[in-house]
């Protein structure tokens, strides 16, 4: 073996040594038994109505309009692999996520992503233990609820102010997704502050998360501008069915 390789053999033993001594990683859903149960109903039960609407919501789209039903299971299908791509934060072992949820908020409004991230929550809790069955409502809360109604109210927002689409469409889904881990670090700090005040264990969690949330959302806002110009591209029709499109545009 050669100097060179041994170094490369060194490094690499290092570098798992390291990995192999790091605290169990917390994903930015909120593991299985992290809650108290309490917090775990309260979540689950806020989260109703949003789901009642969403459903409702989708019920009439695809009554009215079955072109629909290609550009919703894609974006569930978004939604699922590229909240399952997680990040490890070197600061505690807790890892962080892009969520996906923007493009569905802005081509559908925020009611029906609260079904497709329920969907997306349940299917990542149980094949790949991420987040958990006894923290959905308080997962769905943060990822399906109110990062998208922020990211669909941006989205209005801008369109209103005539801003470019593309522009409209990247700030939507960058700060939906920084809207999610503020919510999520608020639901960790609501639940474990007895050692600390509130503020502190809420300032904790934020520059926890911060450090990789930050560079993942601007990802997603690129990722989802660069999936509207090829829908653009490619299912103009499917986006004048939807009302993303204006007819005659």
């Amino acid at each position: 073996m050669t100097k060179k390789q041994k170094k490369l053999v060194t490094v690499s033993a290092a570098f798992a040594l390291c990995l192999g001594i790091l605290p169990a990683a917390n994903a930015m859903h909120i593991m299985e038994g992290a809650l108290p149960a309490g917090y775990c109903v309260a979540w689950g039960v806020i989260c109703v109505p949003f789901l009642l609407a969403g459903f409702f919501s989708i019920r009439k789209m695809l009554n009215t309009n079955r072109r629909a039903l290609t550009l919703l299971a894609m974006s569930g299908a978004f939604v699922f692999v590229i909240s399952s791509l997680k990040i490890p934060s070197v600061i505690n072992g807790s890892c962080s996520h892009m969520t996906g949820t923007g493009l569905g908020a802005i081509l559908f409004g925020p009611a029906a992503v609260s079904i497709l991230g329920l969907i997306v929550l349940v299917f990542q809790a149980i094949l790949l233990a991420h987040g958990g069955l006894t923290t959905l409502g308080a997962n769905t809360f943060s990822m399906a609820i109110a990062g998208p109604f922020v990211s669909y109210g941006l989205f209005q927002l801008f369109k209103k102010l005539k801003v470019n689409r593309k522009v409209s469409v990247f700030f939507a889904a960058f700060l939906g997704d920084l809207f999610t881990y503020c919510v999520t670090a608020f639901q960790l700090a609501l639940a474990h502050n007895s050692a600390t005040s509130f503020s502190v264990a809420l300032k904790e969690n934020l520059v926890i998360f911060a450090g990789t949330q930050l560079p993942l959302a601007i990802v997603e806002g690129i990722l989802t501008v660069v999936i509207v110009i090829g829908l653009e591209s490619y299912a103009k029709p499917e986006l004048k069915a939807v009302g993303y499109i204006m007819e005659g545009k």
